[in-house]
């Protein structure tokens, strides 16, 4: 089922009340703060009907007398009311404010954990921009919850509850006539929520599109530059963007039609509670300080029922955030890491046997694959793309696992390992180099406290990088920015050799990692990659095969399957896909 089918769905009483449990396991380290904010809610709702009481004992007892003493105490005492209300009403709405905040810390560090956990094949078939609306618009809505829906709410429904007490309590005939247009209001209110509740599902999927587009087209700017492409990305921006007008406009719309409606319902009510009010003050049925409590309480009445059906579909809104955080909460899509075998340095033994791998299956890109690195040995994987070299650095580092077969470090599965320990031995170094716009340290680091300004020195001296980090303004400080759109090709590729090095691993994965870099910067990396590899097991992908001629065995793959092993003359003697590889990489020019 697709997420907008899945969201269609959200609806009804049972789905919201399920959710909103899910959500209270959040609000449990806080139940102290949650208890204090249900009894102001409450205190707040007693002392808001207790004003017009007050103010028609003052008008029927002393005015209606003429008891300017007696006055005078009940003015003393709605002043006194109106203190202890107004301190009430700060602390209900602050506390609401903190413990939403709050919460909402916790719900974004859960929620951040849990996608850094998620598999590399989750993050295939998602759209970034999507995970970025759940990240920070979906949370971001349910800190409405907290501060402006659900306390209120309850609050309000409180409020409703005491002033029926009082107004019945104090005159039924009256209560009817002033409610008599209730009826109409109820109506109005349901179908203005039932209304605007599919409006605001429309504007959270419309802000869930447009973050996916603007993302994407943002990261894929350069492509969009080069290909001459602007007009037809600004064409379907200004569609987008009209989707997401328009599904705003509309929930405008039924709040312009239905608060004018409640107005007027309002304003009948009081009407008619005047006239038939003022014929008891008349007949002397009615005294004319209820008649005024009563023009009190009913304003006081219909304005929660009003506040009621906007913050509802406030509550309405955050159970559909919730729902979709929950369900990205809920994804399992990643690696198992039920493994406990630990240790602080694997020797670096790598064994693939009768390996089966499909991204998708049933479509294998990786067949009946076997192969083995011994210990401090170099292994080159060559063939054409696709061929499925990078699956097998993917499967090595369980960024995904395996339909069919094993695969062992040192004789025990990878599943054996902890997942953190088994990555922790492994260098890896992509062709494609992703820089966070921060220092250099920090992105050779990746901010880990236990290694320190000496290691990321020394391991860039080793790499080569060490002289041109330094000539940079602030050396090792130098922010790279977004990606490192301040440094070169072969400079991001170089601080990707040093961020591989510092962590000292066992075993070595080039993925092309010279590929990317010029003649001049590949014979400095190569002689690096030559220290590097002393010592410890390397896997290296290369389309140059100038950089693996040395590796101890190679491996040519081809649709999946292994075609050829043995080394670069062993190879060449065969005369077959190595050697035509290496005759048309190495072809003389006529």
């Amino acid at each position: 089922m697709s997420e907008k089918t899945k969201e269609t769905n959200i609806s009804g009483n049972v789905v919201d009340i399920q959710v909103l449990k899910r959500l209270y396991r959040f609000v449990i380290p806080f139940k102290k703060y949650f208890y204090l904010l249900v009894f102001l809610t409450v205190l707040t709702a007693i002392l808001s009907p207790a004003r017009p009481y007050i103010i028609q004992l003052a008008i029927d007892n002393h005015i209606a007398l003429g008891d300017f003493k007696g006055l005078n105490e009940m003015v003393l005492l709605l002043v006194v009311l109106l203190v202890i209300q107004a301190i009430v009403q700060y602390s209900q709405t602050y506390l609401s404010g903190w413990l939403g905040q709050n919460i909402i810390r916790d719900i974004r560090i859960a929620l951040y954990k849990h996608v850094l956990r998620l598999r590399m094949k989750f993050f295939d078939n998602t759209p970034i921009g999507r995970l970025v609306t759940r990240k920070v618009s979906d949370v971001e809505t349910l800190s409405d919850v907290f501060s402006e829906g659900l306390a209120n709410m309850i609050g309000d429904l409180l409020q409703l509850i005491f002033i029926l007490s009082i107004m019945f309590y104090t005159d039924w005939k009256l209560t009817l006539v002033s409610l008599s247009t209730l009826p109409l209001l109820m109506i109005s209110t349901y179908v203005f929520k039932e209304k605007i509740k599919v409006a605001f599902k429309d504007v959270r999927n419309a802000v869930s599109n447009l973050n996916s587009f603007v993302q994407e087209r943002i990261t894929g700017m350069t492509v969009i530059q080069i290909f001459n492409n602007e007009r037809q990305q600004h064409q379907k921006f200004q569609e987008i963007n009209k989707e997401h007008r328009k599904a705003h406009l509309k929930s405008v719309l039924y709040y312009s039609i239905y608060y004018p409606v409640a107005e007027i319902i309002q304003a009948v009510g009081i009407g008619l509670l005047i006239w038939y009010g003022s014929k008891g003050v008349i007949d002397g049925g009615v005294t004319f300080g209820v008649l005024t409590a009563f023009i009190m309480y009913i304003q006081m009445f219909f304005r929660p029922i009003r506040m009621i059906a906007d913050r509802f579909n406030t509550l309405q809104m955050g159970v559909v955030s919730t729902e979709r955080i929950m369900r990205l909460l809920d994804n399992e899509e990643y690696i198992p890491d039920e493994g406990t075998r630990k240790t602080d340095q694997i020797k670096g033994d790598i064994q693939f046997k009768n390996v089966h791998f499909a991204y998708n299956e049933p479509e294998y890109v990786l067949k009946d694959i076997s192969f083995e690195v011994e210990a401090g040995k170099t292994v080159a994987l060559v063939g054409a793309t696709g061929a499925g070299k990078s699956s097998i650095i993917n499967l090595v580092n369980r960024f995904y696992d395996i339909q069919k077969g094993s695969i062992t470090i040192d004789g025990h599965d990878i599943k054996e390992y902890e997942l953190e320990n088994l990555r922790a031995n492994l260098g890896i170094v992509l062709q494609d180099v992703f820089l966070f716009s921060d220092s250099i340290f920090n992105n050779i680091t990746l901010q880990n406290p236990r290694i320190k300004r000496d290691e990321v020195v020394a391991a860039a001296k080793l790499v080569g990088a060490h002289d041109f980090i330094m000539r940079l303004p602030g050396d090792y400080d130098y922010n790279v920015m977004e990606r490192g759109a301040t440094l070169s090709v072969g400079q991001r590729q170089l601080i990707s050799f040093v961020r591989a090095m510092v962590y000292d691993p066992r075993v070595i994965i080039l993925d092309e990692a010279t590929s990317s870099v010029d003649s001049e910067t590949e014979l400095m990396i190569q002689s690096a990659i030559d220290k590097m590899m002393k010592g410890r097991t390397a896997i290296v992908i290369a389309h140059r095969l100038s950089t693996i001629q040395k590796a101890d065995e190679i491996i040519v793959l081809d649709k999946g399957e292994i075609k050829e092993k043995g080394t670069h003359a062993q190879l060449l003697e065969m005369e077959g896909y190595y050697h035509r590889l290496h005759n048309m990489q190495f072809k003389e020019p006529v």
